[in-house]
């Protein structure tokens, strides 16, 4: 007899966490709907559990998610905030911002400008991006896809066509991305608003990580939850090529600091701009998933501590504020305020 159960997940965080919650428990044969919630940080499942008690069921749902960082409760845990981690967070982010700022003064790097986002900066919010939540499910596929393709003693060529496809992909796309702008003439306001809504999103990002404002989570941007569905799905697929499909899929999964690059492409109205940002940013990811190919790293392991998070918070908060004044600056709106 089907049953329909609520239950509250902890370590829900943004609607890449939905979608993997949503795609890992419908992959259950006992199981025959599945409805996650980021607002009220819940899941609803309903089907048929025999004669298990609530709490078994939410033992054996749980057993699922857990290498994902997520876990099942019947009742909802009050959030508590660990404030004694910023004492190490925030000279920790200070010391990474002023070691690029310096590179940044010494001409080795160009990773901030006052008009644009670089492909240096691309490339952390890549590094970042590849170890917060919001990867969550690129992360999900890539354990998947290592644990699949293991049992089938054919573990290294998957991983390398997944990460070859997800390079690709970016470039391409990001290219495609870069010259849709330019058909728009978007023009100095169109230019703007568009480099207000990345600088904005940064900032939603960096106050998600630092996990102190809940309520924040809900206005995280995405992409519509079924194409991220649809794109999890792939792994399932029983083909030489999927691990190529699957890593140009990623391009389309609900992650803000990708949506936020995806943007910043789409005002360069170039193809080779487009798609060298979207490749970098890739690139910066690359490090941390192919840890995830070839190893039994676990992202949550990796960054399990809440001063990693918060370290990670505050310099995309950094890139943020950064953004917004350089769009404040290009549009005369304010004088510029740093010479770096």
């Amino acid at each position: 007899m089907k049953k329909t159960y609520k239950f509250h997940v902890n370590g829900m965080h943004c609607n890449a966490c939905v979608v993997l919650t949503e795609s890992e428990l419908s992959e259950l044969s006992e199981v025959s709907k599945v409805k996650a919630s980021l607002k009220n940080f819940s899941v609803e499942v309903t089907g048929d559990f025999g004669e298990k008690e609530p709490e078994q069921i939410r033992e054996d749902l749980t057993m699922v998610l857990k290498p994902h960082g997520y876990t099942l409760s019947l009742e909802k845990e009050e959030q508590k905030i660990v404030w004694s981690d910023f004492k190490i967070a925030i000279p920790v982010a200070l010391a990474f911002i002023l070691f690029f700022i310096l590179l940044q003064k010494l001409g080795i790097v160009n990773l901030i400008t006052a008009s644009k986002v670089s492909y240096g900066t691309a490339f952390i919010v890549g590094l970042i991006a590849s170890v917060s939540t919001c990867m969550a499910v690129v992360g999900g596929l890539v354990l998947s896809m290592s644990a699949n393709f293991a049992k089938e003693d054919n573990s290294v060529r998957p991983q390398i066509l997944f990460h070859i496809g997800r390079l690709v992909s970016f470039f391409v796309l990001g290219g495609v991305i870069g010259a849709l702008g330019s058909t728009f003439q978007l023009g100095g306001t169109g230019t703007f608003i568009l480099s207000l809504v990345v600088a904005i999103v940064l900032l939603i990002l960096g106050i998600n990580l630092l996990d102190i404002f809940p309520s924040a989570k809900k206005f995280q941007p995405t992409m519509p939850k079924f194409i991220g569905k649809y794109a999890h799905s792939l792994k399932n697929i029983n083909h030489t090529l999927t691990p190529l499909l699957v890593g140009i899929a990623t391009f389309f999964l609900p992650c803000g600091f990708t949506q936020s690059m995806q943007i910043y492409s789409l005002t360069t109205g170039s193809f080779l701009t487009g798609s060298l940002i979207m490749f970098s940013f890739a690139l910066g990811t690359l490090p941390v998933l192919s840890l995830l190919s070839f190893s039994s790293l676990s992202i949550k392991k990796y960054s399990e501590s809440g001063v990693f998070f918060k370290s990670a918070g505050l310099i995309v908060l950094f890139f943020g504020i950064f953004n917004l004044i350089n769009a404040l600056v290009g549009a005369g709106i304010i004088p510029p305020i740093f010479n770096f």
